[in-house]
């Protein structure tokens, strides 16, 4: 298994490589777009083998010293160092790590904007007087492949040059990693991709509550070599009272609220069985964080529009 790359329309590039799949674009003086995006598809090309030379110790719990050795593996447990008071693993930030590893080609002169999307998690670079918009998408079942033409997304928002956010991810139990809550997904903002992936982790494990409509399996007993071990994890929520979607919400929003006032996420959205909550920064106005006029029903799938 060797790492693959394409090129894609609009001059973005998709580099594959096992478990990893990365969508690349950027924009600014052709010959520096260029060649950043071959610095990126030479770094890229090492970091799987980097990171399954660690993965036994990537899969043990965040203790209090870190025992990791590659630059990858340390933005990981970095992410989720904040929050070994409960159980963590760097895994939950895996993706958004990677992310911000491969964006750091990008960060040279000539190059106005660009982003790694690394399954739904966002890595940025924007120059002073750029932005970028991502797009959401509230519910993952509702993504259908076999649908051709655009993506419509149920809303977007603002990344501007001069808030500081250059990390998005999202997380919830339909996604492609475990969680223990309830939501459909929960989108963070947040000053690392690395970072964001991990509290997005952490908030959509606190959007829950007690219920017969929820179902949960053993972690191992979904996929044999997880790192969450024998701790239950979400597999099937039915239709639950919007009383009980309310509470599962609010204790997503406590967490999030937290997380804020810490300052270790600008800001979320929390979306479950149709009902949402915004966890906006302290200040909107000086943030650059704008919701566009869209249905704000929405977390981020991972689409970046210029």
């Amino acid at each position: 298994m060797t790492a693959q790359r394409s090129a894609l329309e609009g001059g973005r590039w998709h580099f594959n490589h096992g478990p990893i799949d990365i969508v690349a674009e950027a924009h600014g003086d052709a010959v520096e777009v260029a060649v950043a995006h071959e610095h990126a598809w030479r770094r890229f090309a090492t970091v799987l083998d980097e990171l399954v030379a660690e993965l036994p110790l990537l899969r043990q719990p965040v203790r209090d010293a870190c025992p990791l050795r590659s630059p990858i593996a340390r933005r990981m447990w970095q992410a989720c160092a904040p929050f070994r008071a409960s159980f963590i693993t760097p895994m939950a930030a895996v993706a958004g790590a990677v992310a911000q590893e491969l964006i750091a080609c990008y960060q040279r002169s000539g190059i106005e904007r660009a982003w790694i999307n690394n399954g739904g998690d966002i890595a940025l670079h924007l120059a002073p007087g750029q932005s970028a918009r991502v797009g959401l998408f509230a519910d993952l079942a509702r993504f259908d492949l076999r649908e051709r033409g655009p993506l419509t997304t149920d809303g977007q928002f603002e990344l501007r040059a001069e808030m500081p956010v250059r990390g998005v991810a999202t997380s919830g139990w339909r996604g492609r990693s475990f969680s223990l809550g309830i939501a459909d997904s929960v989108t963070v903002l947040a000053a690392t991709a690395a970072e964001a992936d991990a509290a997005a982790t952490v908030i959509a494990n606190a959007v829950d509550v007690q219920d017969p409509g929820i179902h949960r399996r053993p972690a191992n007993e979904c996929k044999d070599d997880s790192d969450l071990g024998d701790i239950p994890v979400t597999v099937d929520v039915e239709a639950l009272a919007p009383a009980q979607v309310q509470r599962a919400l609010a204790a997503g929003v406590a967490r999030a609220e937290t997380l804020r006032r810490a300052g270790a996420i600008a800001g979320a959205m929390l979306v479950c069985q149709g009902q949402w909550r915004l966890v906006e920064p302290l200040s909107s106005a000086s943030s650059g964080v704008s919701a566009l006029p869209m249905q704000p029903q929405a977390a981020a799938v991972g689409s970046v529009f210029a």
